[in-house]
């Protein structure tokens, strides 16, 4: 059962695409196929995986010049492929506005190659625009980075807020994934006291995987490599891998719960 995963905050620099990039990539490490969809003008999970200013882009998809599968590449690691972002991205939504159902274009292209992946790991812009919402209305759920620093839950309202009204309009089946604490720094009590709010506001569905700050997840974007690549010692990709197993942990249990009912 292909799992259409969105990774979404609209404050920036929480580690989103860097969660996107190297959760992706420890799937695929895994033999899960799996396909990371860069809807980010910026294009950072594509340069971080060594795609740069590629064309045709997801940008061609959402306009209705190209074919999905035309578009999608494979990337340097089996099991896993990139369906990148441009530049040209920046445009999109104005040019959206003017479509019929232009909410649903991504959930419809995806019917495409939906059946071909394991996973779909959607790396959303730091806004709650026509791309985010595009985002969320395809997929099954959200998982959202909060990083340990002060005003971590800040926007966080906002967001909650745009997924019930996608629930309500676009996609009753949407559910929160699970809350990802990352940029934790064990020695300060800053990081302790915002990771201990986040568990009072969302329960179980914070991971108990926390990803701490690390210098090497920062350089491995500079070289177009996910963590696995470039350090597969450092605490970064001990962290990553520890989020990876526990995310197929908790989908394999949840597909085992409903073949049992």
């Amino acid at each position: 059962m292909t799992k259409i995963i969105a990774i979404a905050n609209q404050k920036g620099g929480v580690g989103k695409t860097t969660t996107a990039i190297n959760l992706s990539s420890l799937l695929a490490a895994a033999e899960m196929k799996t396909l990371l969809i860069d809807i980010d003008p910026q294009a950072n999970s594509s340069s971080g995986l060594s795609i740069f200013k590629h064309n045709p882009s997801v940008y061609e998809v959402l306009v209705g010049n190209e074919t999905i599968k035309d578009v999608i590449i494979e990337s340097y690691m089996p099991f896993l492929d990139l369906l990148p972002s441009n530049i040209n991205l920046v445009g999109a939504e104005i040019e959206m506005v003017e479509l019929p159902k232009r909410e649903t274009i991504l959930k419809e292209a995806l019917r495409e190659v939906y059946e071909i992946y394991d996973y779909i790991l959607i790396d959303c812009p730091p806004s709650l625009g026509l791309l985010t919402l595009n985002a969320l209305t395809a997929a099954n759920s959200v998982l959202i980075p909060v990083q340990c620093e002060y005003f971590a839950l800040e926007g966080l309202g906002q967001l909650l807020n745009t997924i019930n009204i996608v629930k309500q309009y676009y996609n009753s089946e949407l559910s929160i994934e699970g809350v990802l604490l990352t940029m934790f720094d064990t020695r300060l009590r800053l990081s302790h006291q915002v990771a201990e709010e986040v568990r009072k506001y969302f329960g179980d569905k914070v991971y108990n995987t926390v990803i701490n700050r690390n210098v090497r997840i920062s350089e491995a974007p500079s070289f177009g490599k996910p963590i696995i690549l470039y350090d597969a010692v450092s605490t970064g990709a001990q962290n990553y891998m520890a989020l990876a197993a526990e995310l197929i942990e908790r989908n394999s249990k949840s597909v085992n719960t409903f073949r049992n009912e």
